[in-house]
């Protein structure tokens, strides 16, 4: 009987088991917005992991008619929508995307999230499976509906007065995982109707700094990066542009033994916008 020990497997671990009964593998991405990170499936060479199903949190498993975009849903539609896709209690859920690691951890975190504690983000994703030369297929597999049932932890992603409070907390350390131009206000954002900079307090960490490529760094490495900003006992909230690359940072506080942890769903989408909550530039 297979078992998850660890957040991330390998695509070694993924092909060996890839026949389990309890195996779901889940398609989690979505387009990258961020520069220099792209899909490995162009317009008329789509492929996919053999039996994966498509965990679209983007514009379907997400909060309906939300200004900010891929909202958590509500526990309801979560485990209506996982169920259509055949999640069971007792699934071993492994989540990839198609850029490497960029799109996965947030549905690995959705899941967490809400109960369940057997999914793991495949290291490297997609064209790492495609790179050891493993079979893949241009169709998403027939699905036999599940049984899921979600138990939402609300403390794992967050809302902006807990962010609030956090900034002034000794025992809450906040992550940017946005590029140090824009945590800077120095380059300007993609969402034009958002004001440009940080909040008080917050650190910047970069997502790519937890990465090797499109993979996550050894969790030695992530150890010594992460003590540079907070110790372990301490709450890591981390956020991002929208909610995405900050759960690449959860993961890897997660890779490095970090346990209080939790997601800033909004990020800079609805922080940024005009308003009350206090922005800086320094």
């Amino acid at each position: 009987m297979i078992q998850l020990d660890s957040s991330l497997v390998s695509v070694q671990w993924l092909r060996q088991h890839l026949g389990d009964e309890r195996l779901l593998v889940l398609d989690a991405s979505v387009p990258p917005v961020v520069p220099g990170y792209e899909s490995i499936n162009k317009e008329g060479s789509f492929r996919v992991i053999p039996g994966a199903r498509r965990f679209d949190y983007d514009q379907q498993i997400c909060k309906p008619n939300s200004s900010l975009p891929h909202m958590m849903p509500s526990a309801e539609l979560f485990e209506e929508e996982v169920g259509k896709l055949g999640t069971k209690q007792d699934s071993i859920i492994v989540v990839y995307d198609d850029v490497g690691l960029y799109a996965s951890p947030r549905a690995w975190w959705m899941f967490r999230a809400m109960g369940h504690k057997q999914v793991a983000v495949l290291d490297g994703g997609l064209p790492a499976w495609v790179e050891a030369d493993y079979e893949t297929t241009d169709k998403y597999a027939n699905v036999v509906a599940g049984n899921f049932q979600a138990n939402l932890d609300e403390d794992l992603f967050c809302d902006f007065n807990v962010v609030l409070a956090a900034l002034d907390d000794p025992d809450c350390c906040v992550l940017d995982a946005r590029s140090a131009g824009r945590f800077k206000g120095l380059e300007a954002e993609p969402r034009p109707e958002v004001r440009e900079g940080h909040m008080p307090n917050a650190k910047n960490l970069p997502f790519p700094r937890v990465l090797d490529g499109g993979f996550m760094k050894p969790a030695d490495e992530l150890q010594q990066l992460f003590t540079n900003f907070a110790t372990t006992d301490k709450k890591v909230i981390t956020c991002c542009g929208s909610g995405i690359t900050a759960c690449i940072l959860t993961l890897a506080a997660n890779v490095a033994g970090y346990e209080n942890l939790s997601v800033y769903d909004g990020s800079w989408a609805e922080w940024g916008l005009p308003g009350k909550l206090p922005v800086v530039t320094n």
